[in-house]
Parts: structure tokens; C-alpha cells; sequence
């Protein structure tokens, strides 16, 4: 899947559009470098989602817990701040990470060794004309 973000004016098409092809899948990690869009396009697919909550990034908290329209949880976890792996497995990502609810990870190479086989990796990428490549 490839998806251009051309602006934040159309990031919600591009939000209904990944949500439209993300299939099966309920666990995404998010590379790209600081500022690539990571946090945004999250917080764009949220929305989408039809969580009503303050979207933001968990960057301190390692985890936010967010319910969608339908009622049904969505974890986002921001491993930045992670210095040991320890920390995850004191959070119990397992029980996040299996649960069978849509999970959403930025700074996923921080955890690399830890990440479930069925992983969905998502790259965000700043392009030279401004616009990002989502691709997975």
C-alpha cells in the first residue's frame, strides 16, 4: 500500500483511505524520522475512527487508551522515552499487543525484537515537495 499525504487538508482522505486497505490487521507500527507525521496521521486515523477523546502523542505515558465509534479500544504508544526493554514488559504490552484491538506504535524500532509477527509496518516519509509517502 502507498498513500501521499499532499497536505493536513487532505489527511483525513488519506486516514479513510488506509483504513479502507489496512485489511485484517490490528497491529501498526509507525517509522520515520522526528517531524515525518507520525503522531498527526495517527491522530488523523482516530478521528477517522471515531474516537472523541484529546488525541495525543503518549510520549511521556508510553501508552494512551482511546474508544473508537463503535466502542471498541484503540492503544497508540509512543516508544521514544524507551531507554530498556524492560519498561515494555513492565507495561505489559502483551496483553495491548494481542488483545485484538487496533494498536498504533511510533518509534517501533526502539522495540524491534519485541514486535509481533503479524506487524504491519508503516513508514511515513517527508517528501522534497512537502507532501508524505505512506507506505506498508
Amino acid at each position: 500500500m502507498e498513500i501521499t499525504i499532499k497536505s493536513l487538508d487532505t489527511i483525513q482522505e488519506a486516514a479513510k483511505e488506509f483504513i479502507n486497505r489496512m485489511g485484517e490487521g490490528k497491529v501498526f507500527a509507525f517509522y520515520g524520522k522526528m517531524g515525518a507525521g507520525k503522531t498527526t496521521f495517527i491522530k488523523a486515523l482516530c478521528e477517522t475512527l471515531g474516537v472523541k477523546d484529546v488525541i495525543t502523542s503518549p510520549t511521556f505515558s508510553l501508552i494512551n487508551e482511546y474508544t473508537d465509534g463503535k466502542g471498541n479500544s484503540i492503544y497508540h504508544f509512543d516508544f521514544y522515552r524507551i531507554k530498556k526493554l524492560e519498561e515494555v514488559y513492565d507495561m505489559g504490552y502483551e496483553d495491548y499487543f494481542y488483545s485484538g484491538n487496533l494498536c498504533l506504535l511510533e518509534w517501533p524500532e526502539l522495540i524491534e525484537e519485541i514486535l509481533p509477527e503479524n506487524v504491519i509496518k508503516v513508514t511515513i516519509e517527508e517528501q522534497a515537495d512537502g507532501t508524505r509517502k505512506l507506505k506498508c
